[in-house]
This record gives structure tokens, C-alpha cells and sequence, in this order.
């Protein structure tokens, strides 16, 4: 099979889908890698590194018309729509639930397009989405730590505090992967941290992860509402798998906030947790509304760029070689997680999830497979 790596064009997007190692697994197993010139630079790979390790060096048109299957790290913008083809197999993280446009444009484009977000094993997990979530979950407190910086518009407060000072209070919304990730780093930054949950099991679990460091609280809109006015920070980190994020604080809510707390949108990808969130970019992060400070970068990981195009590799390669060796119609066949991750195919919405978010119609991948 013919696979291509695709420069990101996002704003501020520097990782790349593959790394040379995994150009070097796909070019052993019998395929052909097509990367586009300049594609890994961002995340620190030459294209020297791909030409070594057997990978053909194009232009973006070649990369694109030639391939048979496109692997990315971000959904494709709008320019980049009128490249995808019947027949095609598009590989990235894709967030349609908020897009009903870009659903409607891989839906037209017959293209078979699977979503590293929703590839899930049969106990559920999310594997190609967990070490982004985990980077992401790193970041939140960091990116948090700045925006609470007074030449940002945040309150002035120091993360660990000082001696006879107390510490900032952060509050993470959600005990997931981004959840946990955010709550340890902000314990090892010195904070006070609250974690709200709203499983009972996963916040005896959490108990045990960070060693009753952290206060754990039961979710309610009311423990939200409450835990709003102490906090510095709130780290929206809530994920519905294929959903859109559920609004957890409204623009009321904010009231309830000290002037130049800080709220980090983990979620904004999946059109955010906080009513007013709305996307940002690595280069304009910030906003502020009532006072309060939004942090709401949509490609978190794309700032660190090499350790995510690392990790995100080492999950995603397996799928690519499973895909590239079998093809794209037995490979769904065969494996369910891969399956669960199709989004559209034959010119058909095929997730339940996205359907119910933007009103379209859609069709389940086993009844197009079956017919």
C-alpha cells in the first residue's frame, strides 16, 4: 500500500504522523511511504531521516493524489478538503461532534476516514487518544501556571506558594487520563488540588493514584458551583468519547470566580467543557471574559512537539501496518477497535455519536461492510 504523511497546516501544529522509525517499519513490511517535504521538521525529523529510511520525498499534491492512505495528526482544514477521493483511507484525530462542516465534507468525499480518538478496545479504552491525553493532562497545569501571571491577566499567584503563603487551588473537573495527569502535576508544582469525579469507583482509584494528596469530590452541578469560588485554576478535563463535551460552567458561573482565576478547556477540541470557551492557538492563548482568564489552545500537544509525535507513533503504527498490510475494508473487518473508529465511509456518516450531535443521518460501518 501506498501511505503518505502530510505536513500539518493548523496554526502552531508542528507534530508529524510518523517518525522515520516508522517510516523504516512501513518501507520493511513491503510498503510505499510518501512524505511531504518538510512534514517532520516541526517535531525535530529532517527529511533526510525519511529519505534514509527509505521514504520518497514529495511535493503536497503528490503526497495527496498518490496515496491510498493518508495519515495526519490533526483534522484536515478546509483547504485540504477538496484533496480527499473515494477509495481513500484518512487516518488522524478528527473531533467531528462540534463540526457539523467538516462532517459533511469527509462524509461527501466518499473517503474512508477513521478517528484516532475513537478507536476503543473491547474494555474500553482509548488507546490511540491516551498518551495525548496524558500530554495534554501534563500541560494543563503548566500552561494554567502562566496564565495566572499578572502580565496575562491572572491573579498573580504562584503555583507552590511560598512559606507562611499558601498555596494556588486547583480544581480539576474530571478523573480520567487528562484528569489524573493534570491533578500530579499540579500536586508536584505545590498546589492545593481538588479533583471532582463523578464515579465513585474511579475516585477510589484516584485515592490510591495520588496517594491522598488531593481532595476528591462527587460531581454535581452544585460541588462544581461550589468548588468555583475558591479556586486560582479549574482544568476542564471531561471527555465523552466521539461526544461533544458537556458544558459543566456557565457564563453565570463565572461570577461565582475570584478576578483573574484561570479556567484551562482540556475539552475544547470536543467544543469545550466551559459555555465560554472558544478555541485559541499556541501563539494567542488567552482570553478573558468577565474577568476571568480562558485558556483554550485546541492543539495542546502541539507545543511539544517531539515527545507527542513519540508516543503518538508508538500507539498509532500498529493500526497503519494493520491497514497498509490487510487494506482498509478487511482491516475494519478484522479488528473492532478499528472499527469502532470509523467515522465515515462510502459517502455515509457512520458514527452514532457525531449523528446525535449535529442531527445528521448515519449508518452503522457493519451494515455498509455487510453490504
Amino acid at each position: 500500500m501506498r501511505v503518505a504523511v502530510v505536513r500539518e497546516i493548523k496554526t502552531d501544529e508542528h507534530r508529524v504522523a510518523l517518525t522515520p522509525d516508522g517510516a523504516a517499519d512501513l518501507v520493511a513490511a513491503g510498503h510505499e511511504v510518501l512524505v511531504e517535504r518538510g512534514a517532520g521538521a516541526g517535531s525535530g525529523f529532517p527529511d533526510g531521516a525519511y529519505a534514509a529510511a527509505g521514504a520518497a520525498l514529495v511535493d503536497v499534491e503528490d503526497a495527496w493524489d498518490r496515496a491510498d492512505l493518508v495519515v495526519k495528526v490533526k483534522e484536515p482544514l478546509a483547504s485540504e478538503w477538496p484533496r480527499l477521493r473515494p477509495g481513500q483511507v484518512l487516518f488522524t484525530f478528527l473531533h467531528l461532534a462540534p463540526d457539523p462542516e467538516l462532517t459533511r465534507a469527509l462524509t461527501e468525499s466518499g473517503a474512508t476516514c477513521i478517528a484516532y480518538e475513537t478507536v476503543q478496545t473491547d474494555d474500553g479504552r482509548l488507546p490511540l487518544l491516551a498518551p495525548m491525553s496524558e500530554v495534554a493532562g501534563r500541560l494543563a497545569p503548566q500552561v494554567g501556571a502562566g496564565a495566572l501571571e499578572r502580565s496575562r491577566g491572572g491573579r498573580g499567584v504562584l503555583l507552590a506558594g511560598l512559606p507562611g503563603v499558601p498555596p494556588a487551588r486547583v480544581v480539576v473537573i474530571g478523573g480520567g487520563i487528562v484528569g489524573t495527569n493534570a491533578a500530579a502535576i499540579a500536586l508536584g508544582m505545590g498546589a492545593e488540588v481538588t479533583v471532582i469525579e463523578r464515579s465513585v469507583e474511579r475516585l477510589r482509584q484516584l485515592e490510591l493514584e495520588l496517594g491522598r494528596r488531593a481532595r476528591l469530590v462527587v460531581s454535581t452541578p452544585a460541588a462544581v458551583r461550589r468548588e468555583l469560588g475558591d479556586a486560582d485554576m479549574v482544568i476542564g478535563a471531561v471527555l465523552v468519547a466521539g461526544s461533544r463535551a458537556p458544558r459543566l460552567v456557565s457564563r453565570e458561573d463565572l461570577s461565582r470566580m475570584r478576578e483573574g482565576a484561570v479556567l484551562v478547556d482540556v475539552a475544547i477540541d470536543q467544543g469545550g467543557c466551559f459555555e465560554t470557551s472558544r478555541p485559541t492557538t499556541h501563539r494567542d492563548p488567552v482570553f478573558t471574559v468577565d474577568g476571568v482568564v480562558h485558556y483554550c489552545v485546541a492543539n495542546m500537544p502541539g507545543v511539544v512537539p517531539l515527545t507527542s509525535t513519540l508516543g503518538l507513533t508508538a500507539v498509532t503504527l500498529p493500526y497503519v501496518r494493520l491497514i497498509a498490510d490487510m487494506g482498509a475494508e478487511a482491516a475494519i473487518r478484522r479488528s473492532a477497535p478499528l472499527r469502532r473508529g470509523v467515522s465515515t465511509m462510502a459517502g455515509q456518516l457512520t458514527s452514532r455519536e457525531v449523528a446525535d450531535a449535529s442531527g445528521a443521518r448515519w449508518a452503522a460501518v457493519e451494515d455498509l461492510l455487510a453490504a
